[in-house]
C-alpha cells in the first residue's frame, strides 16, 4: 500500500526548494516581504503553487529561510574580504565597504540590506523572523569583531572600546546608513558613514 501511494502524483523536482528560495530572495529584496505574494514567487520560480507547501509550512517559514540564504551568501563575501591576510585589518574593512558602496551605486540605491529591510518590515510581527534576524546579525558582528581585534592587536585600531562594541557599532551604523541611502537615493550617507568610521571610530 505504501509503495502504491508513493507512486501517486508528481514527485517534486530536485532543486525545487532552492529554486523557490532564490526566486523569493530576488523578489523580496526588490519588492519587500509584504508585497511579495506566494503566487508571484512560484510564478517567478516557474513551479506549481502546490510545490511551495511541499517545502514550506507558511510564508513566514519561507521568509525565515530566505533570510538564512541571504545571510549565508553575504557572510561568505564578508569573510572573503575580512580574512584576506594580504591586507591589514583596517584595509580589509575599507575594501569591503568600498565594494559594497560600488555595488549599491550600481543598483541605483534601491535595495539595501535584506536583513535590515526585514527588520523594518516584519520583525515586530513575527517571532520566527525576529529570531532568525538576531542570529544572523550576531554572526555578521562576530566576523567584524575578529577583524577589528586583529587591528587592535597590531596597533592600527585603538583599544578604548572592545572589539565587540566596535563591531556592533559598525554594523548598526552601516544598517542605518543603508536606510538613509534608500530614502535619499544617494551614496552620501554611505560615504559619511565611512568617513566617520575610519576617521574617528576605528583609529
Amino acid at each position: 500500500m505504501d509503495a502504491l501511494q508513493a507512486r501517486r502524483g508528481p514527485k517534486p523536482k530536485p532543486g525545487t526548494r532552492d529554486t523557490l528560495i532564490r526566486a523569493g530572495l530576488q523578489m523580496i529584496h526588490a519588492e519587500g516581504y509584504s508585497a511579495s505574494g506566494i503566487q508571484g514567487i512560484v510564478e517567478r520560480a516557474d513551479v506549481p503553487k502546490g510545490s511551495f507547501y511541499t517545502y514550506f509550512a507558511s510564508k513566514e517559514a519561507f521568509g525565515a529561510e530566505v533570510i538564512d540564504a541571504y545571510s549565508e551568501s553575504g557572510q561568505a563575501n564578508l569573510r572573503a574580504f575580512l580574512c584576506n591576510t594580504e591586507l591589514t585589518p583596517r584595509a580589509r574593512l575599507e575594501a569591503y565597504f568600498d565594494d559594497r558602496i560600488e555595488a549599491l551605486k550600481a543598483s541605483n540605491f534601491t535595495r539595501g540590506c535584506l536583513l535590515g529591510n526585514f527588520s523594518a518590515e516584519a520583525a515586530d510581527h513575527s517571532v520566527l523572523i525576529r529570531q532568525h534576524l538576531a542570529v544572523h546579525f550576531k554572526s555578521w558582528s562576530v566576523i567584524l569583531e575578529r577583524c577589528i581585534l586583529d587591528g587592535q592587536k597590531n596597533g592600527e585600531i585603538g583599544s578604548q572600546f572592545s572589539a565587540v562594541s566596535l563591531a556592533d557599532f559598525t554594523l548598526n551604523s552601516w544598517e542605518g546608513a543603508l536606510l538613509r541611502m534608500r530614502v535619499e537615493k544617494s551614496d552620501a550617507p554611505l560615504f559619511e558613514f565611512k568617513t566617520i568610521l575610519f576617521g574617528l571610530v576605528l583609529r
